[in-house]
């Protein structure tokens, strides 16, 4: 590990100053993925500015009817908040199927958004890696890419985002917001990260020097009909191979509204509109879900170790979907597979 300086910032205005006057400069809240990196040498921030003290570690009502969560709220915090449990089930349940109990007690909502890629060769600074070496090569695409991406890569990257709370965020359409050294912004969660393409080494659009304050769920009613399928090698505290978030609002027999999203299978959560609207006004059913399913993965590409989850995906999707519409979402306390 390298040797840093310190601070701790006292507002966001003085957080947002220090990050932009260095560029080798990090926020550290919860440090559960940060400080893991510093320890392998992959991340060697020449300052960490301490963002635990500033206040953004509220659940608050907004006057649209939804939900503001602050940046320093703890994984287990919004994932317990009775308003959350209530109001935005998918959240909690994709919350809850991620990590350990004691890393979510120090996680935040801000860092897990933040966390990088578990992505063997990125972890080593002993091999080649585009996305923490720019211009060194992929070794991934040739190596060992069982964890690997099949939507959205390029010949530069194949990684995955590992968040299991990005992707219900995505599903329910979130809003993150940020303070940087131009003022304030609201994101789309859909635009917050970033494929690889040319420049993998660029995770998300934040701009130098601006930090998360908060993530804004919309008002929406998908408290029965959702479901949060998480597929991977055990059943507890591994990453996802093939993860679904998906939440329908059903009127009568007809599906009237259908958001979903995948984890596990590309470097930012992958959410298909067009999908999507192959749901709408029409019932549930096996078929209709297997031609989602068909769409959501027609350009999907598999590597040698990983084209398995292909098959597993559409799989996964049809399984997801038939969960939600029956109003039998997948139980993280039981993980075996409904």
């Amino acid at each position: 590990m390298n040797r840093f300086s310190y601070l701790r910032a006292s507002s966001v205005d003085e957080a947002v100053r220090e990050a932009a006057s260095d560029p080798a400069a990090r926020f550290i809240a919860g440090g559960t993925n940060l400080i893991d990196l510093m320890k392998y040498n992959v991340e060697q921030p020449a300052r960490l500015i301490d963002i635990t003290h500033l206040p953004l570690n509220q659940i608050d009502e907004t006057d649209s009817g939804g939900l503001r969560i602050g940046a320093l709220v703890t994984n287990d915090e919004a994932a317990y908040d009775p308003r959350v449990q209530d109001r935005y089930p998918l959240l909690s349940s994709a919350i809850l199927a991620g990590a350990s109990a004691q890393l979510r007690n120090s996680a935040t909502t801000g860092g897990n958004l933040l966390q990088r890629t578990r992505c063997y060769y990125f972890y080593d600074p002993g091999t080649p890696c585009n996305k923490r070496e720019p211009g060194t090569g992929c070794p991934a695409a040739t190596g060992r890419n069982r964890i690997h991406a099949i939507l959205g890569t390029s010949e530069h990257c194949i990684a995955t985002h590992p968040s299991d709370m990005a992707v219900a965020l995505a599903a329910l359409e979130a809003v993150v917001h940020v303070t940087g050294p131009d003022g304030e912004r609201a994101i789309p969660l859909s635009d917050f990260h970033r494929l690889p393409g040319d420049h993998p080494e660029i995770d998300t659009t934040l701009r130098h020097g601006e930090i998360i304050t908060a993530v804004e769920l919309p008002a929406a009613d998908f408290s029965r009909n959702y479901t949060y399928l998480k597929l991977r090698d055990r059943l507890s505290y591994a990453f996802a191979l093939v993860s679904v978030a998906v939440a329908l609002r059903i009127d009568g027999d007809a599906i009237a509204e259908a958001r979903l999203a995948l984890g596990g299978v590309a470097h930012k959560p992958w959410r298909d509109p067009e999908a999507e609207t192959l749901l709408h006004g029409h019932p549930a059913s096996e078929d209709r879900f297997a031609a989602v399913a068909d769409h959501i993965l027609k350009d999907a590409r598999g590597y040698e170790d990983n084209a398995f989850k292909i098959d597993l995906a559409k799989r996964a999707i049809i399984r997801a979907l038939s969960q939600a519409a029956a109003g039998t979402p997948q139980s993280q306390t039981d993980k075996r597979i409904q």
